[in-house]
């Protein structure tokens, strides 16, 4: 690299999940200008996982031969807001990690810890798809489903910082069992572990007519929301099925936030939506069918550009207008 960046226009963003972590040194326009990956070793403990984060931030800034003004870290868990605690980290089995102090201690930089979808919904907000807009949500629908809120301008944090667990809203009283402790939630039908076992569970059902589905896997157990995804490609009635399902769950999740969030934009990603970028377009058919007109009116619907950048890039801006407000 071989241009020169002042300091103060640079952040790092950190995305932590249960598999891997990933760091990227990030401009104020929000280009990548450096990163850098390993594996997540839950296994190690939070300090070992530590010491990985801050190896990764200092192979990232030697690789860019650059420096930056602060860190923001995002992670699928509850963040404690002023303390940056990781209350609870279910991916890593963490409970009350002082991930912020640790981090700052180690690097001698200001750190924000945030959720990991909120981070998302921050990268989409400012570099994705959602620009110039302030009234958005921000769905991601992965192996869980999460998202992020912006009204008027601003993130929604919400009283305990935990604003945004739209997976989690009940679109079936007394449904499937969720991987929380309610029954019924939105991630329990459209989440890819979700799907997943819907899909194991119609095959055993029929296991002549789920053949094709257990071809492609390998094993009934081995089928995934990936499999349901190729199979329906290939024009496979159950997962033809299943998705046209999904994309009811979907859309009967999206009318609630529609309805209570009136936001101008519904932005989709994650990886199932990756995979089938076609949910969208099935969705927004069915929302505007059951939402309230007042609440369709100017409402578009659309799916993420950022990808699987848009962790690493929220976060690092979230760090930088964080530290620059504290100046």
């Amino acid at each position: 690299m071989t241009e020169k960046y002042n300091n103060k226009s640079l952040t790092l963003g950190v995305d932590l999940g249960g598999t891997k972590v990933e760091t990227s040194l990030v401009d104020t326009t929000g280009h990548i200008l450096a990163s850098h990956r390993r594996p997540t070793q839950p296994e190690k403990g939070p300090d070992g996982v530590i010491g990985d984060i801050i190896e990764c931030v200092k192979n990232c800034l030697g690789e860019a031969s650059q420096s930056a003004q602060a860190l923001g870290v995002g992670m699928a868990g509850q963040i404690e807001k002023y303390t940056g605690i990781v209350s609870f980290a279910p991916n890593l089995g963490w409970h009350n990690v002082p991930l912020r102090a640790k981090l700052e201690e180690a690097l001698v930089l200001p750190v924000v810890v945030t959720n990991d979808v909120r981070a998302a919904t921050y990268g989409e907000w400012l570099y994705g798809a959602g620009q110039g807009v302030d009234d958005l949500v921000c769905l991601f629908v992965g192996t869980g489903v999460g998202g992020g809120i912006v009204s008027g301008g601003k993130l929604l944090e919400g009283c305990n910082n935990t604003a945004g667990e739209l997976g989690h809203m009940t679109v079936m009283t007394d449904g499937r069992q969720c991987h929380c402790r309610n029954r019924g939630c939105l991630e329990a039908y459209a989440g890819g572990w979700a799907i997943a076992e819907r899909a194991q569970e119609a095959v055993r059902s029929d296991p002549k007519a789920g053949q094709p589905l257990i071809t492609l896997a390998g094993s009934i157990e081995q089928i995934s929301a990936a499999t349901v995804t190729e199979a329906y490609a290939n024009g496979d009635p159950i997962a033809q099925r299943i998705v046209e399902e999904t994309a009811h769950f979907l859309a009967a999740g999206i009318t609630g936030i529609v309805n209570a969030f009136n936001p101008c934009l519904l932005v989709l990603g994650g990886g199932v939506i990756q995979g089938l970028p076609m949910y969208a377009s099935m969705v927004e058919r069915l929302v505007r069918i059951n939402a309230l007109e007042a609440a369709l009116e100017g409402l578009r619907i659309v799916t993420a550009i950022l990808g699987n950048r848009a962790g690493v890039i929220g976060a690092a801006a979230l760090a930088r207008h964080r530290f620059q407000k504290a100046e």
